[in-house]
């Protein structure tokens, strides 16, 4: 581990709302001290601006939709479903496992084939660090230059596999980021907006599989989400068309979200459809780990099991049950159905030991070192004549 992941040493400068365009390869041209539009100067009225204020305010007639959806006591709405899909799923599993057979799951775990645990590793492995460009992505579009990759890469690993093992994502995931982050002069808005767009590029991935799944193979879908397969496919096709709408609506001209400080300047087209890559490649990567546990018999295609593995993923995420447990693994079950219920069981273990459980041992074992090493450095400092 290097100084570099460890010091907090002085505050350097903090860094400013992004300068110019979003692109990363173009933000990191931009020569220091030189001001670009995007930056507020007191007192001066920028060409365009009011231009630019009414293009991310929206249409007139969004205003209604927009005051009513304020009203919303979205918390409460959230905390609903998430008991909901948590109270369905324990009803699914017991039904599932009540009369499963413990010996069975021992054979199914000894008849994986060695070379098929080795891909799958591999497999997570690629997905984790497909995993360390979210937050790099997020730091360069924000302009955000003072943090190297190596560190973002340790918080996007760190915060991830920590905050979705203990739950509470959007709180936990935020605490690990400001701890590395405050190091390196990150306001708590700089982590939050940070945390905002990894989430927007963890949703757009997401998004674009899920349709793509539902329009090739409805019907597997279908047995994790209870629809018809003629509407799954509708939803596949619209997802998809909401999907080339967005890119369409950030590619026309810079756009905001937000209020007063907490806005946050959105990707441009070429950095959208790049952000959308990199959640893709890493729900691959993931599904590709799962593709390479479940029983060989019956066979099933690729994007069929990409489908069911990626609504479950959402399911758990819905949920917010710490590893998914249980959501996810429930989901699984329904929509695998066909496969024997104990060499299922089997592979699901064997991915949940890969992809949870020994990323979220590492992760403690990274921050645990780090802390300590924080702290011998401050003893030291204070002993210091």
């Amino acid at each position: 581990m290097t100084k570099t992941l460890l010091k907090p040493g002085p505050d350097p400068v903090a860094p400013g709302e992004p300068s110019r365009g979003d692109d990363p390869a173009a933000l990191s041209g931009d020569p220091p001290g030189v001001e670009t539009p995007g930056v507020e100067l007191p007192g001066v009225e920028l060409p365009g601006a009011d231009v630019a204020a009414r293009s991310s305010a929206g249409p007139a007639w969004l205003a209604p939709v927009r005051a009513a959806l304020a009203r919303v006591r979205w918390n409460w709405v959230g905390a609903a479903l998430a008991c909901t899909i948590i109270g369905i799923s324990a009803v699914v599993l017991y039904n599932v496992l009540h009369d499963i057979d413990l010996d069975k799951i021992r054979v199914g775990l000894r008849n994986i084939p060695p070379e098929n645990l080795v891909k799958a590793g591999l497999c997570v492995a690629m997905a984790y660090a497909t995993l360390t460009l979210y937050d790099w992505f997020a730091l360069r579009t924000l302009g955000i230059r003072n943090v190297p990759y190596r560190v973002a890469a340790m918080v996007s690993f760190t915060s991830y596999t920590i905050g979705h093992n203990i739950g509470a994502t959007a709180f936990s995931a935020g605490a690990i980021r400001w701890r590395i982050y405050s190091a390196y002069g990150l306001r708590l808005i700089d982590v939050a907006k940070i945390c905002f767009i990894t989430g927007l590029t963890f949703w757009l991935g997401n998004l674009a599989v899920l349709g793509l799944a539902m329009i090739y193979d409805p019907v597997a879908v279908g047995a994790v989400d209870q629809l018809a397969p003629a509407v799954n496919r509708l939803i596949g096709i619209a997802l998809l068309i909401g999907l080339a709408g967005w890119v369409f609506w950030v590619w026309g001209a810079p756009r905001t979200l937000g209020v007063k400080k907490l806005n946050v300047r959105l990707p441009g087209g070429r950095s959208t459809l790049l952000q959308i890559g990199i959640g893709i490649t890493d729900l691959t990567f993931c599904s590709l780990a799962m593709f390479m546990l479940v029983p060989a018999e019956p066979h099933i295609h690729f994007f069929t099991l990409a489908g069911i593995f990626i609504a479950a993923t959402l399911l758990g995420f819905a949920s917010h049950a710490p590893g998914s447990i249980g959501v996810f693994d429930a989901a699984m079950l329904v929509g695998l159905a066909f496969f024997d219920k104990e060499q299922l069981i089997a592979g699901l273990l064997i991915f949940r030991l890969m992809y949870f459980v020994v990323p979220f041992a590492a992760s403690l074992t990274i921050m645990g070192i780090r802390e300590a090493v924080l702290a011998a450095r401050r003893r030291k400092a204070m002993e210091a004549p």
